[in-house]
């Protein structure tokens, strides 16, 4: 489809209208850019040169969460999972994608790994969405993430690493030696460093390369 044309009329209007008929659009549907006004003769009448306009189509707005719901959906299906539902909630640029249904672990995995798979991919085709829907690659890109759980898997890991923090911190202090994690997800790693905070005398850095990137949990002062 043509996304752009110009034309020319005894009038803008004149050329406007013929763009949007070749175009098939309405007004509220392109962007118009007028290009030559009109000259007008010694009489002032119009005629001796005429108008030339540029009309361009818009890029269609996409419900980036609508696509998003509508491809997990398409993939859980692929990957052989029936009578499963998948719920989208979206606040503060966060859309929660809730999988329900039963015999969930294969697509949980192991410690989350083929739910994070997922995740990446529903965010990968959110991204592409949102840049044909024009919005650039700084706009919904940036301001939408996308989370997608299966049984509440991400609360349940996420209270298991808090309690793990909590203890591993405890033993820091008490021995006063470090100690290093299993390597986690950037998400699960930031789950570690906040329970981290609330414990004095002892810190907690990242080290490593992805996907083998993990927190040490250490003495303050070492």
């Amino acid at each position: 489809m043509v996304q752009s044309v110009e034309k020319s009329g005894r009038t803008i209007e004149e050329a406007v209208e013929e763009a949007l008929g070749e175009l098939g659009l309405t007004r509220d549907r392109v962007e118009i850019e007028v290009l030559e006004e009109p000259a007008r003769g010694l009489l002032g009448i119009v005629g001796q040169r005429p108008a030339r306009v540029r009309v361009t189509a818009r890029a269609e707005e996409v419900d980036v969460a609508e696509k998003a719901t509508e491809f997990l959906r398409g993939l859980l299906g692929h990957m052989g999972f029936v009578g499963v539902s998948v719920t989208a909630r979206e606040g503060d640029g966060v859309l929660r994608l809730d999988v329900e249904g039963r015999e969930l672990g294969s697509l949980i995995g192991r410690r989350g790994a083929t739910l994070d798979a997922v995740q990446y991919l529903v965010n990968l085709v959110a991204s592409r969405h949102a840049r044909a829907g024009g919005r650039g690659a700084g706009e919904q890109e940036e301001r939408l993430r996308i989370i997608v759980d299966a049984e509440g898997y991400r609360e349940k890991r996420a209270r298991s690493l808090e309690r793990l923090a909590r203890a591993v911190a405890e033993r820091v202090r008490r021995e006063g030696r470090q100690v290093a994690l299993e390597p986690m997800n950037p998400m699960e790693r930031r789950i570690i460093h906040l329970a981290v905070q609330d414990y004095e005398g002892v810190t907690s850095f990242s080290e490593g390369e992805e996907p083998y990137r993990r927190v040490v949990i250490a003495p303050e002062k070492l």
